[in-house]
């Protein structure tokens, strides 16, 4: 199985056909796709029930990942956020086994130091679900960091555009492989043809997670809709 989804779970209206029925937006898409991103926790902390009622939303093999809050990543910059830290993972765990992996996306600013490899230590100490990191800046995305990665079984994300040369693929862990799609080449806005789709779907392997983030122009839930297609071919 690999676990499709985007960024949220709106469905456009140009993709309604594709995820008839009754209820939520959520319970739609949940019956079309296997994965979503939690994205808002980014922003803004959700309850614990919140949580709950989306992992009772979804079918039993459904997957969610949720992102770090970024008064974490950005404003403390991996400092002083214990209880920032001990917040959000008490709130996501109400997401129970549906919580597949959480997502740490770093600020292009933050370079990789002994602050960012504390941080990383302690996290994989409080929480054992699965952890992947998207760093942005290009110290990140040598031989150090990611041995420093593998060691405390962290995945490195494989974005696209890729903002280093090796960022185009799976680092750090390789127990995960995290696949995040932003759209290319206007980062955001831009659709994946069909050639680009069928590409990827020759690099993806079993548990794989591959997130589509090109939702400003509508185009991330046509472009994992049809990924979904491919690799079910």
């Amino acid at each position: 199985m690999v676990f499709i989804g985007t960024a949220g779970w709106s469905i456009p209206g140009r993709h309604t056909e594709r995820c008839p029925g009754t209820g939520t937006h959520l319970q739609r898409y949940g019956r079309c796709l296997n994965a979503a991103e939690i994205n808002t926790s980014f922003y803004r902390p959700h309850q614990r029930k919140t949580y709950q009622r989306w992992a009772a939303s979804v079918p039993e093999n459904f997957r969610f990942s949720v992102k770090l809050p970024r008064s974490i990543s950005h404003d403390h910059r991996l400092r002083d956020y214990d209880d920032l830290l001990s917040r959000f993972l008490e709130e996501a765990s109400g997401l129970g086994k549906k919580l597949g992996v959480i997502l740490v996306q770093l600020p292009p600013s933050l370079a990789y130091d002994d602050t960012a490899a504390a941080f990383f230590q302690d996290m994989r100490r409080r929480c054992t679900t699965a952890i992947a990191c998207e760093p942005r800046h290009p110290s990140w995305f040598l031989s150090g960091p990611d041995a420093i990665l593998k060691k405390l079984e962290i995945a490195r994300v494989a974005a696209d555009p890729p903002r280093a040369p090796s960022d185009g693929k799976p680092g750090g862990w390789q127990g995960l492989h995290y696949w995040r799609l932003h759209g290319s080449p206007k980062i955001y806005y831009s659709d994946y043809d069909a050639a680009a789709l069928k590409r990827l779907t020759r690099a993806l392997e079993r548990g794989d997670w591959c997130i589509f983030d090109n939702t400003a122009a509508f185009a991330a839930l046509g472009n994992a809709l049809t990924l979904k297609d491919l690799t079910a071919a």
